[in-house]
């Protein structure tokens, strides 16, 4: 038998998936497209990273509120000790993930900007992949 979510779940997984485009996809696009706007002028990168923190942090906050929503909806269903720790993990990997792109943001040098570039975008990849995991 076919199952069709609920208008609250599409909406509920369609943001919360939307979001992860956006953090996700574009932490890749915009390093894929640094090394063209370096060719630009010295301006050019960081006039692309302001625009970017635009998009990419209201992105960041939907993904927390509707992460939240997402486990006050499965939760109760899913709620076994791996589905917990992975969870748990996942949980671990969206705060780095976080706390590695402020500081990529800050960052006083070339060095500590790649490098919190670097551990935003594989906490955010394990992230995802936590968050397939966590679907079933």
């Amino acid at each position: 038998m076919l199952h069709v979510a609920s208008l609250s779940t599409v909406i509920r997984l369609s943001l919360h998936v939307l979001a992860a485009c956006v953090w996700l996809g574009g932490q890749l696009t915009m390093g894929a497209l640094m090394p063209t706007a370096r060719t630009l002028g010295d301006g050019a990168p960081k006039k692309l990273a302001v625009a970017f923190g635009r998009l990419s942090w209201p992105a960041f906050w939907v993904l927390i509120a509707t992460g939240f929503w997402n486990y006050a909806a499965v939760h109760g269903e899913q709620a076994t000790s791996a589905w917990n720790t992975v969870f748990g993990v996942k949980m671990l990997c969206v705060i780095a993930a976080g706390v590695a792109s402020a500081v990529h943001v800050k960052a006083p040098t070339p060095r500590v900007r790649g490098l919190s570039a670097a551990v935003a975008l594989l906490a955010t990849l394990a992230t995802l992949v936590l968050g397939i995991a966590l679907a079933g």
